[in-house]
């Protein structure tokens, strides 16, 4: 059997809460940290935090384009 709504909605959510305290703490947080402190080997680079929005974006963009083109 498939999950119901409530259960897939709640299971979105969790995914979407957990992603954006990683990026949060990634992208706003690390900064701030000693680079020695061991919490940046769980981290990609910084530029990173960047060139994934970025190229998010980018795509959403070009979708939204074509889709009225």
């Amino acid at each position: 059997q498939t999950m119901n709504d409530k259960t897939l909605g709640g299971a979105i959510l969790l995914v979407a809460t957990l992603i954006f305290v990683y990026y949060t703490i990634w992208a706003i947080f690390l900064p701030f940290l000693e680079t020695s402190n061991p919490l940046h080997n769980l981290f990609p680079s910084r530029e990173w935090a960047v060139r994934i929005p970025a190229f998010f974006l980018v795509l959403g963009m070009s979708n939204v384009g074509i889709l009225l083109g």
